[in-house]
């Protein structure tokens, strides 16, 4: 089967269904390629749903490299590295550390690209008729017990440095969640310019749509291998090959296998995360609340409340812990959500680079290949600009916000 001038999407997450429907916008047409539906085979099905503009640094830096062991499940914590996995995650920790040392400089290179996240992402939505997905509420973080006005503090001068704007709380909000906690103490900020959508699913679903509704379409296979043939770019998937003019790969966890081929390497790891839901619960605000001492993070949805957190470097492929979302229910519950013992849960994995920069550029030796992947834990976040970024880089124009430095030849 042969789609001349047209161009392969590899993943359907919110990266790839993003770039199909700003593909599509500018009358190109797309081929968006799955083994799963659009938004359900990835981190995108679980994602927080917080429009995070506030995450301008990479998590690499000093600090966490030699305090991350606080972090660790032992000490309470929801850093989970298991044991068996230290040999293989021993290379990319390496590169992390190293990266470590870089905050400052990969912060000049990520801020800018996540600034306009939220203008970026309601243009989008509001272009193909879903205003309604996203709400421009901001977010809070919250401090309870002990010093929580202390803690609050700090962070706000933290975010001051980022130029990252925040503002208290509101008395009632603090008082609520404060009570509802049972908590002696608290305190909170307000980033005003963070947003959160009602369903993530919906919003790749929404993208993916818009994209066939210009003439793109939607194969359901996995794809196997890319190989440069005639000019184009042949994509050998489990139930046939196909023949494409250009091909991007935004396959996120599993992208690096694709790359290969054409010499690239990408390090990529898997931080899963893992969610549970309170379907009909009310939340506190209509905007998400990250509970700051517990890593929590609590948003309201359509029909539900979500709350997710963990960072477990497991493998792609693992087994789900159920003791994680077990811990996550106990937690809801002492934050005082109505939270029973078997709400819907989920674990995915959100695709990492060690130096938490995503990974977006054209293969060297293949100029009609090309990939953005490894947007860490903000792919939502950094959807619609990246959408906007590809669609430049396929049409030869220069991108509004550079992303040279996401190119993966950082890592040769």
């Amino acid at each position: 089967m042969a789609e001349q001038e047209s161009i392969a999407i590899i993943g359907a997450g919110v990266i790839g269904s993003a770039i199909a429907c700003a593909l599509s916008r500018e009358g190109r047409r797309v081929v968006l390629i799955d083994r799963a539906p659009p938004g359900e085979g990835g981190a995108s099905f679980g994602n927080a749903g917080h429009i995070a503009t506030e995450l301008v640094e990479p998590l690499p830096s000093p600090g966490l490299l030699f305090g991350f062991w606080r972090q660790l499940i032992a000490f309470g914590g929801v850093l989970d590295i298991p044991l068996r996995r230290f040999p293989q995650l021993a290379p990319w920790a390496m590169r992390f550390a190293r990266a470590a040392f870089r905050r400052s400089e990969n912060t000049r290179h990520l801020a800018p690209f996540v600034r306009p996240a939220v203008p970026a992402l309601v243009e989008m939505l509001s272009s193909i008729g879903r205003p309604d997905l996203i709400r421009q509420h901001g977010h809070f973080e919250m401090w309870l017990g002990g010093d929580a006005a202390g803690r609050a503090r700090q962070q706000a001068l933290a975010m001051e440095t980022l130029e990252v704007p925040t503002q208290p709380a509101p008395g009632d909000l603090v008082e609520s969640v404060r009570r509802a906690a049972n908590a002696d103490t608290g305190a909170g900020l307000h980033f005003p310019q963070c947003a959160h959508v009602v369903d993530p699913l919906e919003v790749v679903r929404a993208f993916a749509g818009a994209a066939g509704a210009q003439g793109g379409t939607f194969l359901r296979r996995e794809v196997r291998s890319l190989q440069p043939v005639n000019g184009g770019v042949q994509i050998l998937t489990d139930g046939e090959t196909l023949v494409a003019s250009s091909a991007i790969v935004c396959a996120g966890a599993w992208s690096a296998p694709l790359l290969a081929t054409f010499g690239l390497k990408a390090p990529i790891e898997a931080a899963r995360g893992y969610h549970v839901q309170m379907p009909g619960a009310k939340a506190h605000a209509d905007a998400p609340i990250l509970y700051a001492d517990a890593n929590v993070l609590v948003t309201p949805m359509t029909g539900r409340v979500r709350a997710t957190s963990f960072m477990e470097f497991a493998g792609t492929d693992a087994v789900p812990d159920p003791a994680k979302p077990a811990w996550l229910r106990d937690t809801l519950r002492g934050l005082g959500y109505p939270c029973d013992d078997q709400p819907p849960s989920w674990v995915g994995p959100r695709p990492v680079l060690p130096d938490y920069l995503p990974a977006m550029g054209r293969v060297a030796s293949a100029p009609n290949v090309l990939y953005a992947f490894g947007h860490q834990h903000i792919g939502l976040t950094l959807s619609a600009v990246t959408a906007r970024a590809m669609a430049d880089l396929v049409a030869g124009r220069t991108p509004a916000v550079p992303i040279g430095a996401f190119d993966l030849r950082r890592f040769d």
